[in-house]
Parts: C-alpha cells; structure tokens; sequence
C-alpha cells in the first residue's frame, strides 16, 4: 500500500461517500415516493442555491485579485519607466563628458602640432 499523503484526495473521497450515503439514505427512507421527490428537488435547489453564491464570491475574489494585478503591473511599468529615465541620463553624461575629454586631447595635439611649426619656423629662421 503507497502512502499518500494527499489530504484533498481522502477528504473528496469522504465528501463523495457521505453525497452517496445521503442519496441512499433518502432513496430507502420510509416516506411517500412524493415525499422523497420533494425532498431530493428541495435538496437539488439548495445546493444550486449555495453553489451560486460560492460563484458569486469566486467572481468577487477573482476580479479582486486582477485589480490587484493590475495595480501591481503599472507599479512595475512605472519603475521601470523611472530606471530607463535615469540609465538613459546617465548615458547623456557618460557621452557628453566622453566628447570633452575628446575635445581636450584634439585642442592638446593641436597645440602640440602649432608649437612644433612654430620652433620649426623658429628654427629655421635662425640659421
């Protein structure tokens, strides 16, 4: 014998026995076949009574829980939309100091170069 322990099995397998125990109790009690018609329909409209109020508040629940789905998936668009802002301003900084730096170098080789032809003028002059 395999041990099982799924509670939610045994428990539908004894709500099944006690439905079939029931039925069997009111199909052998001793009343009127009227009697006992009425009862399994007055029996029949109960539980569709309870189950439409188990699917109403199964309704209820589940539209609670989309909204707070949805609320949940704006919070994370938003955050998301908040990092992407400020990766995307970090990147404009990263490029902009980069294009200084850039700028720096070519003004430096630039100087470089002018200081270079003016000894070489210099230079050249002077012999």
């Amino acid at each position: 014998m395999s041990d099982n322990d799924n509670g939610i099995s045994g428990f539908g397998w004894f709500l099944a026995g006690l439905g079939v125990g029931a039925l069997v109790g009111v199909l052998y009690a001793p009343k009127a076949g009227k009697e006992t018609r009425e009862d399994l329909v007055n029996s029949a409209m109960e539980a569709k009574e309870r189950a439409a109020v188990l699917a109403e508040e199964a309704k209820e629940r589940a539209s609670a829980y989309a909204d707070q789905g949805r609320q949940q998936v704006g919070e994370y668009v938003d955050r998301g939309k908040e990092y992407y802002d400020r990766g995307r301003t970090q990147w404009s900084q990263y490029v902009e100091k980069g294009k200084g730096l850039v700028q720096e170098q070519q003004d430096r080789v630039s100087a470089a170069i002018d200081a270079g032809k003016d000894a070489y003028a210099t230079t050249t002059n002077e012999s």
